[in-house]
């Protein structure tokens, strides 16, 4: 390893400088943040991982870029957290025990200890002071903590509910963990299965979830339009239409009450508890629960696709319209849930697509009540109009007015007639967390015969879970540990059975990066007081994937735990950067299609600054990286040139650091421009690491800036009264260099601060600023010959191509004056210097 200048190598040999830099930092806690240290914070954190025993080029890209950000931030004068964790309980970990005959918990700790020394050998500036496994009591003991205090406002709460079951996991899902009705884990099917579960009310906090969206100015568009559709508000008006045999009323929701008058059936869902007395008695109850037992294993998001085939059957009953006094039919629908709305739809077949093709599947009346701006809607309408431009058209005292307008008249009307009044409702669900499986942490509570749900006492927890257990075919083992299920109630002293629901392990990331900021509090959560020091987040990282899941249900907890009195703050991420995934041949990188590569093998052929390199350079970051080996290789050649180029300037014996003491004021148009390269580089990097994280073009300017200076290298300065200026200058040309590769490739630039006869670390040195003065060009006078004669002249910068001088010339007043329309028969330029027109 170097010790010395005079030991540096030719060759670029990371398998020796990687190993020697990770264990200096480790043995020197370089990365430990000093919390009293009189500087601004900067929290960044990238989403920690499922400890799954092997990283994966994903892990790589993310963390990198994590990374760059921390260091350049240090080197910019901050203090810096930069923490990791893992999240270790949930199914995959279960699945990968009973599939190996081990126990979660010692597949999960061995998976921890091989993944954290495979990040290490990425060289990840980590405070791994800080590290947390949400399966040790010493984390879940406060997501217990948290559900007690939940279940005390009323936020935990259990009922029988119609869930989403996966048969392969064994488990109940959130309605975020349905995708186009696949299991987000496995992609079996998901069944709707009546069970008694535990829910979170995060509905308590919709408005706020939703309008405080506005507050994140720095997270994407995209995620922020992801959460308002899935909080999904809707402002209209409840009606009621009363059942005509029948004293039920039922009540329907509608965004659209302009068409009101063009309700020609009503829909209900089929797990409506309406729906049994609504048939009680009829012909057609037969019929209406065999097509309930038909569909009751749909799974919604499929029953509710647009291109799904529209389904129902009729009940037999009617209802009166409230301002029609018409008796309407109502039907069962498939696509009708219970979930939203009132489970109940009034059908607009003219006006509402879906209900037009159920109409049309079963021969219902279409009634038109909204007539385009042209008036040239006739019937039979081939297609719903949807639109909300026109007029009404037989809506009583409300025909001839403008859609929009006509919706409040109309609510207006409905509420002053009784029939029904405004209302707001959401998309949202509370969300269930029980889950039916082993390995995650245990729900605190209690069920006594005597007393019914009681929590455990505070001073009782963790309620640990036993980790000598082993599951089996996706079976719970708690509910056979008779250790575990026993206890005793602590109101009554009586016998009382354990809950052997655990939680859902979105749970377990709701707060970690709270529990950062403190994580050996032993009487909390968190330290308030440090929490409040180091959040919000300053930048996320993470995938996409997570808009609706991980992302929301963390700004629920960080509402519910500032209500709690634990924290000030509102939003828990100030910034969010969703990266793209790596792909190969045009896919995403999986075992099952044969193109994954394994980042292991890839630092011990090139090292880890190239695979970091080549993970920040081949795309920006919140595009896909497109996986290519010659990418790679580039990568490796671009770190060799580097290191080559340092090398043979240390051998030089030119190195000096007398900058400070040189006067530039008289210096050569050489070395200016050389001083121009070195400060144009460092405004490129700067500015594309800040503003954007446009890391691509950084590392690109770092290429334009080294092929300069080998340019530089290559044609030495004769002039000896020139060498002392030019030396000092490009000496400080090659320290810029090594400082501002060092967030990208921080092991090669660490060797090469050292080579170069610096102190180590190279974190501790600022990050090098620029002169605006210097970055503007030199500019010159260029001359414009129409003809052979001078016509105009116009200033450029030095250098510039001979396009875009040609350009210029054209763009010239003077220049337009003389050709006056003329065809230009030739333009060429002589020595950047002269544009010679000839017309």
């Amino acid at each position: 390893m170097i010790t010395s200048s005079a030991e540096m190598k030719a060759a670029y040999p990371p398998k020796e400088i990687e190993p020697y830099w990770q264990k200096t930092w480790e043995k020197n806690q370089t990365f430990c943040v000093d919390e009293a240290a009189n500087l601004p914070k900067y929290y960044i954190l990238e989403m920690f991982p499922y400890p799954s025993g092997r990283i994966h080029m994903g892990h790589v890209r993310v963390y990198a870029i994590g990374d760059v950000i921390a260091r350049f931030k240090r080197m910019r004068g901050f203090k810096v957290l930069h923490p990791m964790g893992w999240d270790a309980f949930g199914l995959p970990a279960e699945n990968a025990a009973i599939k190996k005959k081990v126990q979660p918990a010692t597949w999960t700790a061995q998976n921890i200890l091989d993944m954290q020394q495979q990040l290490k050998k990425l060289g990840l500036s980590y405070d791994w002071s800080r590290e947390l496994a949400t399966c040790r009591p010493d984390y879940y003991h406060w997501n217990q903590w948290l559900f007690i205090k939940m279940f005390e406002r009323g936020l935990a709460y259990r009922k029988e509910a119609t869930v989403n079951w996966c048969p392969e996991c064994v488990t109940v899902l959130a309605n975020e963990q349905v995708v186009d009705g696949l299991c987000w884990r496995c992609d079996s099917p998901v069944r709707q299965k009546a069970l008694r579960q535990w829910f979170f009310r995060i509905t308590s906090y919709v408005e706020e979830l939703l309008s405080s969206l506005d507050q994140l100015s720095g997270w994407p568009d995209r995620v922020l339009t992801m959460q308002r559709n899935w909080i999904g508000k809707s402002c209209g008006v409840e009606v009621n239409f009363k059942v005509c045999d029948r004293s039920e009323t039922l009540t329907i929701f509608t965004t659209r009450p302009d068409t009101l008058y063009g309700v020609t059936f009503m829909s209900i869902a089929a797990e409506h508890p309406l729906l049994p007395e609504l048939i009680a008695g009829r012909s057609e109850a037969p019929a209406v629960e065999a097509f309930i037992e038909k569909i009751k294993n749909q799974d919604k998001t499929v029953r509710t696709a647009v291109e799904q085939e529209k389904e129902g059957v009729f009940t037999g009953a009617y209802a009166e319209h409230p301002l029609t006094g018409e008796k309407i039919p109502i039907w069962v629908a498939n696509f009708v849930l219970m979930e939203y709305g009132t489970g109940i739809v009034m059908a607009v077949p003219a006006h509402d697509q879906r209900d037009f093709e159920f109409a049309q599947q079963y021969d219902l009346a279409v009634r038109l009540v909204i007539q385009n701006q042209e008036g040239r809607l006739k019937m039979p309408l081939s297609a719903a109009y949807t639109e909300t431009k026109g007029a009404l058209v037989d809506s009583d005292q409300f025909s001839g007015m403008a859609p929009v307008p006509a919706q409040e008249a109309i609510m207006a009307f409905v509420e002053a007639k009784e029939f029904g009044k405004k209302k707001i409702h959401y998309r949202l669900r509370d969300w269930g967390i029980s889950r039916q499986r082993y390995w995650g942490t245990p729900i605190p509570m209690l069920y006594c015969e005597r007393c019914g749900l009681v929590p455990v006492p505070e001073s009782e927890l963790p309620v640990k879970l036993p980790d000598t257990l082993s599951p089996k075919d996706g079976s719970n083992p708690l509910l056979n540990d008779r250790d575990f299920l026993e206890a005793i109630c602590p109101e009554c002293q009586g016998p009382a059975r354990r809950e052997t629901d655990t939680m859902d392990t979105f749970v377990d990331s709701s707060w970690y990066f709270l529990r950062y900021t403190s994580p050996k509090t032993t009487d909390g959560p968190v330290d308030s007081k440090l929490a409040d020091d180091w959040m919000p987040v300053d930048q996320y990282v993470g995938g996409v994937e997570h808009a609706v899941l991980h992302l929301l249900y963390a700004r629920f907890f960080t509402k519910v735990m500032r209500d709690i009195g634990l924290i000030q703050i509102d939003e828990p991420f100030k910034n969010l950067l969703t990266q793209g995934m790596v792909i190969k041949n045009g896919a995403k990188m999986s075992k099952s299609k044969g193109n994954v590569i394994d980042p292991n093998e890839l630092i011990e052929t090139y090292g880890a600054d190239t695979a970091r390199l080549f993970s920040l350079f081949a795309a920006p970051p919140e595009k896909d990286l497109e996986w290519s080996d010659e990418g790679v290789q580039g990568s490796f050649r671009f770190l060799q040139r580097v290191w080559r180029l340092v090398h043979e300037f240390v051998a030089s014996g030119r190195a000096t650091q007398e900058s400070g003491s040189i006067d530039f004021s008289k210096a050569s148009s050489r070395v200016s421009e050389l001083r121009r390269m070195s400060h144009q580089a460092i405004r490129k990097v700067s500015v594309d690491i800040e503003e954007g994280y446009k890391f691509n073009t950084a590392i690109a300017a770092l290429m334009t800036f080294y092929n300069g200076l080998s340019r530089e290298w290559a044609d030495p300065v004769s002039d000896p009264s020139e060498t002392k200026i030019y030396n000092s200058t490009f000496s400080e040309a090659i320290d810029t260099l090594v400082l501002l590769i060092s967030p990208f490739a921080p092991h090669l630039a660490e060797a090469l601060w050292q080579g170069l006869g610096h102190s180590p670390s190279i974190l501790d040195v600022p990050w090098p600023s620029y002169n605006p003065a210097l970055i503007v060009e030199a500019q010159v006078e260029v001359v414009i010959q129409i003809n052979g004669k001078v016509r105009s002249r116009f200033s450029a910068p030095a250098g510039l191509e001979n396009d875009a001088l040609q350009q210029h010339a054209l763009s010239d007043a003077k220049t337009q004056s003389w050709i006056a329309g003329k065809p230009i028969k030739k333009i060429f330029v002589i020595k950047g210097r002269l544009v010679n027109i000839v017309i």
